[in-house]
């Protein structure tokens, strides 16, 4: 059944803008990169931090999503930080600013940032991870 999940795919409108993004601001590796003849895609960027993967996609043409709230499909992603205030600071100093939070609670603090092309990425300290059952 399932494990976890492998990689997430993103098709971004400017390809070297947001593979500066996820490397230099948010600190994932290059694992590999290679053109691909899948049209409209033309080339892909695996990117890897610590066990989390995101596989860019260089589409030719490619087309703005319309985003409305509560709309079907993709909503973020979300990323477990272990210091709030530090990543904030680190983020800050990137040129880097939530578009909300901090928002803390008894167990958790979160924020979400977005990337080049709007697309939201949670941030979560876990104070008190809810217990499974």
């Amino acid at each position: 059944m399932l494990k976890r999940i492998d990689h997430v795919e993103i098709v971004p409108k400017d390809f070297e803008r947001s593979l500066a993004f996820y490397t230099e601001v948010l600190g994932f590796t290059m694992d590999h990169r290679y053109p691909i003849d899948a049209p409209p895609l033309k080339e892909v960027a695996y990117l890897t931090l610590n066990d989390s993967a995101i596989e860019l996609l260089r589409a030719e043409a490619p087309v703005p999503r319309v985003e409305r709230p509560g709309q079907v499909g993709y909503r973020l992603m979300a990323w477990e930080v272990d210091d709030m205030e530090a990543t904030l600071r680190e983020l800050a100093a990137k040129g880097i600013t939530p578009s909300w939070g901090p928002k803390v609670r008894a167990a958790y603090a979160r924020a979400e940032i977005t990337d080049p092309d709007g697309n939201a990425i949670e941030l979560r300290q876990w104070f008190k991870k809810p217990s499974a059952g």
